[in-house]
């Protein structure tokens, strides 16, 4: 199917979507499975090789991010331990849900956190609550300073690994707004240390999924390819560009997408 036209075209849609993605420190799998999935694609099989093409996209980003100096590694490596946990956990019972459900928790998911990045609503406990600071992680990082809240860093990247792996969404689309709107962190490093965590997530819900047996080694490979340029294109990008603004407008396409997800199953 790749070297058809129809094909060409996927392969087109795949690398403005790593561009895009890329700039925001998201992995792509809120557009990847659901594009496969448009193409004939099972869900399964689709949320699998979106796994692969975010950790191919987030070895294409992170040296960009690295040598940018907006990693905050102490920060992302805590959070993917519970992440990576959670991961791990959703690609492995994944084939236990039919494809319709996963559809329908897909596009809940997305809308859900397409209207935090369009609001930008922040519940910042560190900020609200200044006392609690034993309850608070004081970050320096670059010219930035900031406190995580303690209590609720691991569980909400734990659910965020889960919807990850059991979804083929790569986390990104999840933690970048997690640490932005509930734990504070400026958006800059938000997005450098999500492409790290991206890839590390992504490869335990895909290494769940090579267990079940869903994996389509071929198309993969060939995806890849042209997924890793775009990251790495993207990458360059969001180094130069307003987050706030990109937020917002994908914000917006989130909410499109879920929409077309929700109308694909009413047609069906």
């Amino acid at each position: 199917m790749l070297m058809t036209p129809v094909g060409v075209l996927l392969w087109i849609l795949m690398f403005l979507t790593a561009v895009l993605f890329a700039m925001l420190g998201q992995g792509g799998g809120a557009v990847y499975t659901p594009l496969q999935v448009i193409f004939g694609v099972d869900f399964h099989i689709a949320a699998t090789t979106s796994l692969f093409l975010i950790m191919s996209g987030a070895v294409a980003a992170l040296p960009v991010y690295y040598r940018a100096g907006v990693i905050d590694w102490p920060l992302a490596l805590t959070l993917e331990a519970a992440a990576v946990a959670g991961g791990f956990a959703g690609g492995l019972i994944s084939e236990r849900f039919s494809q319709v459900f996963l559809t329908l928790t897909f596009a809940a998911l997305v809308a859900l956190v397409a209207v935090l990045m369009i609001a930008n609503l922040r519940i910042e406990s560190c900020a609200r609550l200044p006392t609690l600071t034993r309850l608070c992680w004081q970050r320096q990082h670059s010219s930035h300073s900031y406190r995580v809240n303690l209590l609720l860093r691991l569980p909400l990247a734990g659910l965020a690994g889960f919807a990850s792996g059991l979804l083929g969404i790569g986390g990104g689309m999840f933690l970048v707004p997690l640490m932005v709107l509930v734990l504070g962190v400026p958006i800059e490093i938000a997005i450098g240390s999500s492409s790290l965590m991206v890839g590390l997530t992504a490869a335990a819900g895909f290494s769940g999924h090579l267990l079940a047996g869903h994996w389509d080694w071929r198309t993969s490979l060939l995806l890849a390819a042209i997924v890793f340029l775009g990251a790495r294109f993207g990458a360059h990008l969001s180094i130069k560009t307003d987050k706030r603004r990109i937020q917002g407008i994908f914000g917006w396409l989130l909410l499109a997408l879920a929409g077309s997800m929700l109308a694909r199953i009413a047609l069906n």
